[in-house]
């Protein structure tokens, strides 16, 4: 009999997760959006439910049967989510990108006999595995990895499209960076110490500081120097900073007419037209994970580089299959039993154990989903 799989969000990423899950396990999608729903139902012939994930209770109806869970909600609502979940008793796989600190859960977790892996899509997700694998073979020195998603038509102005809402990404450029450097954890001002990164497939992008390494902060706390970037097409961030200096971005309150509004509510609304993919819109998404340090023999750097397309035959994009990929595999992971540790992981947890970071990555190249290394001796 097909084990149960819930997955709580039915958008860009929930589609590919359920895409990729619905031919071994018997799904079920929820979410509010009745539109995303028919359109799973009609491309996957899985259950649906229509229902607010904004209160624990409807949480814990809908999981009630799951033998596991994925939470591909909105990061403002993946710390309750995730909560909710681990209160079922339900082994999960989060990707919400929560502002909160998971590990908080990890004692819950723990006593209701639950395996929860949070952070677990592309990035963060994917360094933190290829981290965790290298961190035992290589005394790490420096760490950084750089990442992004974008349309491959450049269109003025932002010359970007959201995979996620916009207010997701947004606290992207709000939240201030923790980086780590000479040993010590520094924090920066979201979109600094900006430069421009060749790509191969690409050409030059911009990358600024964002506050991805999260985790890994606290795990691999005895690396000194570590670091993340966002990637954007050359002259995003300027565009960007020029809203953020005019008040766009402002939560508090202000009269227009005879109505009140917040500045972040209504710039959200506009952007939230503004960045969606269209249907068939083609976009990619990239990465490079880079490590420096010493192994047995020699100081080496170790480079991985990731890059995807939207795939034309399933209507998945990139980010949806870079991202909903890496959770469906940590899925088939717990399900095979590679991965049984009770508690809250972050996952270069899962990245350290030594079947599990061959499996995923086989995992996401029978997805087509590739990630070359390569390595230069200094």
């Amino acid at each position: 009999m097909k084990k149960k799989i819930t997955v709580l969000g039915a958008g860009m990423v929930g589609k590919a997760i359920i895409h990729d899950l619905s031919g071994k396990y018997k799904v079920t999608a929820v979410d509010v959006d009745e539109k995303a729903l028919q359109y799973c139902h009609e491309q996957y012939g899985i259950k649906t439910i229509h229902k607010y994930l904004n209160n624990s209770q409807n949480i814990k109806e809908v999981v009630a049967n799951a033998d596991y869970v994925v939470s591909a909600v909105p990061g403002f609502m993946g710390y309750n989510t995730l909560e909710a979940v681990i209160e079922s008793g339900k082994d999960v796989v989060d990707i919400s990108f929560m502002p909160e600190d998971f590990m908080q859960l990890n004692q819950k977790a723990k006593e209701n006999g639950v395996t929860a892996i949070a952070d677990c899509g592309v990035a963060p997700g994917m360094p933190n595995i290829i981290l965790g694998h290298h961190n035992d073979e290589i005394k790490v020195e420096r760490f950084e990895y750089l990442a992004g998603g974008l349309p491959k038509e450049r269109k003025f102005p932002f010359e970007y499209k959201a995979p996620f809402s916009p207010i997701d990404v947004l606290e992207e450029y709000f939240r201030p960076a923790r980086v780590k450097e000479y040993g010590k954890m520094v924090t920066k001002p979201a979109m600094s110490d900006a430069e421009m990164v060749y790509f191969r497939n690409i050409g030059h992008l911009e990358a600024f500081n964002t506050d991805g390494l999260r985790s890994m902060l606290q795990t691999m706390s005895h690396i000194p120097h570590m670091k993340e970037k966002t990637l954007r097409y050359p002259g995003h961030i300027r565009i960007i900073e020029a809203l953020k200096q005019s008040g766009f971005f402002n939560r508090k309150e202000i009269h227009v007419g005879d109505q009140i509004v917040k500045p972040l509510e209504v710039t959200n609304q506009v952007l939230m037209k503004e960045w969606e993919l269209q249907p068939g819109e083609e976009e990619f998404t990239l990465m490079r994970v880079i490590m420096e340090g010493q192994t047995d023999k020699e100081h080496s750097r170790f480079i991985y580089d990731m890059y995807d397309e939207y795939d034309k035959e399933t209507d998945l994009t990139s980010m949806g299959r870079t991202t909903g990929f890496a959770a469906t595999a940590v899925i088939n992971l717990l399900d095979e039993k590679h991965y049984q540790y009770k508690g809250v992981f972050p996952p270069e947890s899962v990245g350290k154990e030594r079947k599990c970071f061959p499996f995923i990555m086989s995992y996401l190249r029978e997805r087509g989903v590739y990630y070359y290394m390569s390595v230069e001796r200094l």
